[in-house]
């Protein structure tokens, strides 16, 4: 506000002082001049009616001569000041006009105003640094569920598609570098009601700049960082970054399970993708040789993550140096029919197009499928402006790194327990498992979305839950899954695991006994999230899910039960 302040002051120092001087000299030189009243006697115009005579005149209102009919030299003066003041008046609208139009001041005025919103915001919100297509689906998402975000972007085209993006609450954004952090604190990141921040960005350095800083200023902070740099990964974990995300292995992660437990990677995608692949998409013919096109830094990752999974592998890379290791190997980019021929591409189950050029990553599949049109297809998105191509390319799958890592994200954010069930099923169970699980999944959800939530059984997340254990109430698993609006249904929705301490219980029989400090992972139907948060947070709603009677009947709680 004071820089705003400063900066108006000082750009129209010089116009205020001319408007001054030339008011000072109109109204001085009508005290002096001298007139003639009614009676023919010389007078000189006091100073009051001289300030009134002038703030009229020089605003262009119009006057009358006053207080009796000017004489030949007064009226001499006042052609003088009639431009003198005209002139001043333009120079400092002119000014004020510039000054208004200059990008510096609108970037302060949207600063202050920015800064001032989110002062004032009272419910907790997550600090996202970095509006391209991460920010973009993340924001959306967390939007969809009622959660406040403050965004910053350097790019000014994308706070303007913010800005016209039809989102259903109002999201504080602000075009400035985020990795300052001034700015970072102005954003909130300090602001007590702050649950964490992401630095999704498109730079490795920026996204570290943004992490060092939150975990200074606010060390028991949430920080969420992508990063696409092996440097920059380890550097992160070292500060204790609380989610790293590495679209390249991530994606080597998912591919891998396609390639050899295509039911437990269907599990994986419909846990954290928004629109999940149907059951129906379920490659049987996964087995046998892979060819990797392009060994950067993905086809590395892909390598390696399939190398675990003894699938067998052949590499086809422009640079023979790169590649010269590997046991199958073949030089040449992969757009060439001789070269895929030359790596096996007839017997081939699957294909990977990654390389760092769109054009030649459709060229290959492309020609792929001419070859062996059974072939499986995986093609790497680079740019975002060719998602149309892309999606026309009928390529079994399509890795675009933003969506890839907002999925990551958003899935973290429904609760810390998700990547330790994904670790824990690949661990402990097998693809027969899966198949069982996602056929669960699909009869609780159909073809609708499936969301994953936690609950942490105590006073703060589950009171109701609480306060009825106090009472030596036994509890049950299976009391998080009535309908509130009726106990004798169950809600679209099912535990996924239950984890007490350092035991940790997969797919958990709903007739368990809930203690104090487990923490519950359920999957299903958004819908049945909002309903779940009645029964621990309401102990009338609990009491009517155990009892079947309303502990408190008077309209009002018959009517949100009713109809909420």
């Amino acid at each position: 506000m004071n820089n705003v302040i400063y900066l108006f002051l000082r750009r129209l120092k010089t116009p205020l002082i001319t408007m001054i001087v030339v008011y000072s000299i109109s109204i001085l030189g009508f005290v002096l001049v001298p007139g003639q009243d009614d009676q023919g006697n010389v007078y000189h115009m006091d100073f009051f009616h001289a300030v009134y005579f002038v703030s009229f005149m020089g605003s262009t209102i119009g006057f009358g001569e006053i207080p009796y009919a000017f004489t030949a030299a007064q009226r001499m003066w006042t052609l003088f000041c009639i431009y003198a003041t005209v002139i001043s008046w333009l120079y400092g609208i002119g000014t004020a006009l510039a000054l208004l139009q200059e990008p510096i001041f609108g970037r302060m005025l949207r600063r202050r105003s920015f800064t001032s919103t989110v002062k004032k915001m009272n419910e907790p919100f997550y600090l996202i640094c970095g509006y391209g297509v991460t920010g973009r689906v993340v924001v959306r998402q967390l939007v969809k569920r009622d959660v406040r975000v403050v965004v910053l972007d350097i790019e000014p085209d994308r706070i303007d598609e913010l800005e016209m993006d039809d989102l259903s609450i109002s999201v504080p954004a602000l075009c400035a570098d985020a990795s300052l952090p001034d700015l970072l604190d102005a954003a909130g990141l300090q602001h007590e009601k702050c649950i964490g921040v992401m630095a999704l960005t498109n730079d490795d350095h920026v996204n570290l700049s943004i992490a060092i800083a939150s975990k200074l200023l606010s060390p028991d902070r949430m920080v969420i960082s992508r990063t696409e740099s092996d440097i920059t990964t380890s550097n992160l974990h070292s500060f204790g970054t609380d989610l790293v995300v590495d679209p390249f292995r991530t994606y080597a992660q998912y591919l891998s399970l396609a390639a050899h437990e295509p039911y437990m990677h269907l599990v994986y995608d419909w846990i954290h993708n928004p629109f999940h692949r149907p059951l129906s998409s379920v490659y049987q013919r996964t087995k046998g040789r892979w060819i990797i096109c392009g060994h950067g830094r993905f086809g590395r990752a892909l390598y390696r993550a399939f190398d675990e999974g003894e699938v067998d592998l052949t590499v086809v890379d422009v640079d023979a140096v790169s590649i010269e290791d590997i046991p199958h190997q073949v030089t040449g980019v992969g757009t060439e029919a001789s070269t895929l021929l030359e790596a096996g591409v007839m017997d081939a189950v699957g294909i990977v197009a990654g390389t760092p050029n769109d054009a030649d990553n459709l060229s290959i599949i492309m020609t792929a499928r001419e070859l062996n049109p059974k072939i499986l297809t995986v093609v790497r998105q680079n740019i975002h402006e060719n998602s149309l191509v892309f999606k026309n390319s009928r390529a079994d799958f399509v890795m675009e790194q933003g969506r890839i890592i907002a999925n990551r994200v958003l899935a973290h954010l429904k609760s810390p327990l998700v990547p330790i069930f994904i670790e824990e099923m690949q661990n402990r169970y097998d693809d027969v498992w899966a198949h069982t699980l996602i056929n669960r999944m699909s009869s609780v959800v159909g073809q609708n979305e499936l969301d994953c939530w936690a609950f942490v059984v105590g006073e703060e997340e589950t009171p109701a839950l609480i306060e009825a254990s106090q009472q030596g109430i036994e509890l049950k698993l299976s009391l998080f899954f009535k309908d509130p609006h009726d106990r004798k249904r169950n809600l679209h929705a099912f535990p996924l695991m239950l984890r007490r301490g350092e035991l940790v219980d997969m797919l958990p029989g709903e007739l368990d006994i809930i203690q104090p400090g487990d923490e519950i992972l359920v999957c299903g139907l958004n819908k049945a999230n909002k309903r779940m948060q009645w029964t621990v947070n309401n102990y009338n709603v609990l009491h009517y899910i155990l009892t079947g009677n309303d502990a408190n009947n008077n309209l009002l709680s018959r009517f949100l039960l009713k109809y909420f």
